[in-house]
């Protein structure tokens, strides 16, 4: 006795009768006049009509909206046509296998579940199926309420796998939509912290018009060694905004004292050294994504110690802050100044060379001469 006689026999009860069976349209109707909730729709795909009329009758019987198919090529057309929301499907079919069919399914409707069905119980064969998506393996010949059982099962699988897609699709708008929206919050604090620095920084240039232009010209020879020597991206950053206001302090030493055209007596000198711990001051209590304010105030600090205000030696001075004192030096050595004519880059750099290991951190020493003598760098 065949698989189709056994199926055929178990379901006795329920004789292929056109008239007593609920047809897909009646069942539809039947639906939609009395306002109840859509059936859920099956296809079922198998080559030996018995069997699909039977497992049409007994899901139609229960609720479902069923259609058919004879193969895979009749089943893709109606794909196309209708909505599946489960695949009921033989393994073997003539033409296109009813394993390479459900492959397409579940690649081309996601949101479709499937069932297999065959006459052979192998157990690799199922164990392949089920990693494939295939929510279900029945084997041949199937009973009533194990095909209902595997059905109803199936469905509230598709059901939560849909709701958890739904969610993570929500999760990651979500996301997207804060991340989009710290950004725009970020890009605008950024151009504001911009802006509040290139005003202290032309407060300071007001104060001094000698040296206009130092601080900047400082910053980009600073930012080009600090990218030359490998430091990241953040850290460049910030020895750029901590250059472009390092002499802040500035403001407190009288505009006579800047401005003299004569050299400075030790008390006037000693009035500029301030500058140093009045800049920290101004600046310390402002939330820099960085610790600009010690890079302010150590940007005249030497590693043998002999720097000012604080006298701090070698790794107590900040990395970002011996770029600082490398460029601030090359810069203000080359350029012109009341009190002298300006000496040249060439001067400025025999100054760092030097001094490079004593005064000035060696390695970026070396990078601020390799800028120049390669070209890759020079002050406007």
């Amino acid at each position: 006795m065949g698989p189709q006689t056994q199926l055929a026999e178990s379901n006795a009860d329920m004789e292929l009768n056109p008239d007593s069976a609920t047809t897909t349209e009646g069942l539809a109707e039947k639906v939609i006049a009395g306002g109840g909730e859509s059936p859920k729709q099956i296809l079922v795909v198998d080559d030996e009509r018995p069997i699909r009329l039977l497992l049409q009758k007994i899901l139609e019987a229960n609720g479902y909206l069923c259609r058919t198919a004879e193969n895979a090529s009749d089943a893709r057309n109606l794909l196309d046509e209708f909505t599946s929301d489960l695949v009921l499907c033989d393994i073997n079919m003539p033409g296109e296998s009813g394993l390479d069919f459900i492959r397409f399914v579940l690649k081309a409707y996601p949101d479709t579940a499937a069932i297999m069905v065959s006459a052979i119980g192998d157990p690799h064969l199922a164990e392949s199926m089920l990693e494939l998506g295939v929510y279900d393996y029945i084997i041949k010949p199937m009973d009533r309420n194990g095909i209902l059982i595997s059905v109803a099962n199936a469905f509230r699988r598709r059901e939560l796998e849909m709701a958890n897609r739904s969610y993570r699709r929500n999760l990651e708008q979500m996301v997207d939509e804060r991340t989009d929206s710290l950004q725009r919050s970020m890009s605008k604090l950024e151009n504001a912290m911009n802006g509040i620095v290139r005003a202290i920084a032309h407060t300071v240039e007001t104060r001094d018009p000698y040296t206009a232009g130092h601080q900047r010209r400082v910053a980009d020879l600073a930012a080009a060694i600090a990218q030359e020597v490998g430091f990241d991206r953040d850290q460049i950053e910030a020895v750029r905004v901590a250059a472009i206001i390092h002499d802040l302090g500035k403001i407190s030493v009288p505009a006579e004292i800047l401005s003299k055209p004569s050299r400075l007596t030790a008390n006037e000198f000693n009035l500029i050294k301030e500058h140093p711990q009045v800049g920290y001051d101004i600046v310390k209590d402002i939330e820099f994504p960085w610790d600009v304010s010690t890079m302010v105030y150590q940007h005249h600090e030497k590693l043998d110690g002999s720097g000012y205000p604080l006298g701090a030696a070698g790794d107590e001075i900040l990395p970002e802050s011996r770029v600082l004192t490398v460029a601030d030096v090359v810069e203000a050595m080359a350029s012109h100044r009341p009190y002298r004519p300006g000496l040249g880059v060439d001067v400025a750099l025999g100054e760092i060379n030097k001094n490079k290991g004593k005064f000035y951190d060696p390695e970026l020493a070396r990078a601020c001469i390799s800028l120049f003598k390669s070209g890759r760098f020079s002050f406007d």
